[in-house]
């Protein structure tokens, strides 16, 4: 048998709402809080008084985290195995979508008077508060936006449509049990131009009836187009990672724009290449491994015999152009093409005379 002995307990109400650190106290202290919240005034109870605890298997233990979905933290949400006292609600809860932390001392402070005994703390310190909530995004309310009015007034289906509005929305924090799909109280939409106003209301949400639910903006039809992840310099040569497939709207469409990342991996750029910007054909180039008025190695090669002299690039060229060259010991000018960085060989077809012969090998 277990018995308390001349503690005098006095029973303790619901604090202040949540900061930052902690749940902070309320400034009118315990006795008032209890009489607000729950009315009468508070008990104190003698130690001689309490009643045998009966012997459990199931000791209360003091959970580390918890996470709540009402505006109140109950006993039960603090700790496991506690018995009738568990709905009692002991502090308020957090902002939706916040976390919160309670000292371990406020917490025994607040359950004692419900007989929360031999609580099991398991070194805590503090118990970590979350206040359960579900998250509406932009993308959200886009989404939403999309298939109100996807295959309607000729629009295309919703995979080919983009919503542009003209506010950024912030993410909105409602209560986690209102599952429901946003629903339209009121939309227009105009055809000629793309323009739409729309009002959303959230079934089951007494949060949303205070958030601002009204969007405007424009929608148009999409197509998926190659466009950068960053900013490419003019020269540069694409790589995998600096591509990707994003929706452009339909006006940025023609022809040359490059729909896939095969067709510019390896190509170089003839511009600026900005990030999201659509990629066209015209843009890119073959690199250049041969530069105008560069230092060449100009080759010569047939079964048995292989000539190689000096030369100088009169223009640029990519890996197989065919590019003028200056062969710097005869002076003379003889077409090449580009094999490698720095690199012609002249074709078969060439006259033998223009290289000198004791560099054949």
């Amino acid at each position: 048998m277990i018995r308390l002995a001349t503690v005098i307990v006095l029973t303790l109400a619901l604090p202040a709402v949540i900061d930052a650190a902690e749940f902070a106290p309320r400034p009118n202290g315990p006795a008032a809080q209890f009489s607000d919240r729950f009315g009468g005034e508070p008990t104190r109870v003698a130690a001689s008084e309490l009643q045998e605890l009966p012997r459990t298997t199931s000791r209360p233990t003091l959970k580390a985290e918890a996470t709540v979905a009402g505006d109140v933290v109950r006993i039960g949400d603090l700790i496991d195995n506690a018995g009738e006292a568990a709905e009692v609600a002991i502090f308020r809860a957090p902002d939706l979508g916040q976390t919160g932390t309670v000292p371990v001392a406020r917490v025994l402070e607040a359950v004692l008077p419900h007989q929360i005994v031999l609580l099991d703390t398991r070194g805590i310190a503090e118990v970590v508060v979350t206040r359960a909530s579900r998250l509406i995004t932009g993308k959200d309310v886009e989404a939403r936006i999309i298939r109100a009015l996807a295959g309607q007034s000729g629009l295309p289906d919703a995979k080919n449509l983009t919503v542009m509005l003209d506010n950024e929305v912030r993410p909105l924090q409602v209560e986690a049990a209102a599952t429901a799909d946003l629903r339209i109280a009121r939309l227009t939409y105009e055809p000629r131009s793309g323009r739409f106003d729309v009002a959303f209301e959230l079934p089951g949400s007494a949060v949303a009836r205070r958030l601002p639910l009204r969007f405007t903006g424009a929608i148009a039809e999409t197509f998926e187009a190659l466009v950068p992840t960053r900013q490419i310099a003019q020269g540069e040569v694409l790589k995998e990672t600096d591509l990707t497939l994003a929706r452009r709207p339909k006006v940025e469409s023609a022809a040359n724009v490059l729909l896939t990342v095969e067709q510019a991996v390896g190509q170089a750029s003839k511009r600026v290449l900005r990030p999201g910007q659509v990629i066209r054909a015209s843009d890119l180039a073959k690199p250049e491994l041969v530069a105008r008025n560069q230092a060449v190695t100009i080759t010569y090669a047939v079964p048995g015999i292989t000539v190689s002299i000096r030369g100088q690039a009169l223009e640029p060229g990519a890996q197989g152009d065919v590019i003028n060259v200056l062969n710097v010991q005869s002076k003379k000018t003889i077409q090449a093409t580009v094999t490698g960085p720095g690199r012609v060989n002249v074709a078969a077809t060439s006259q033998l005379a223009t290289l000198p012969s004791n560099n054949a090998r």
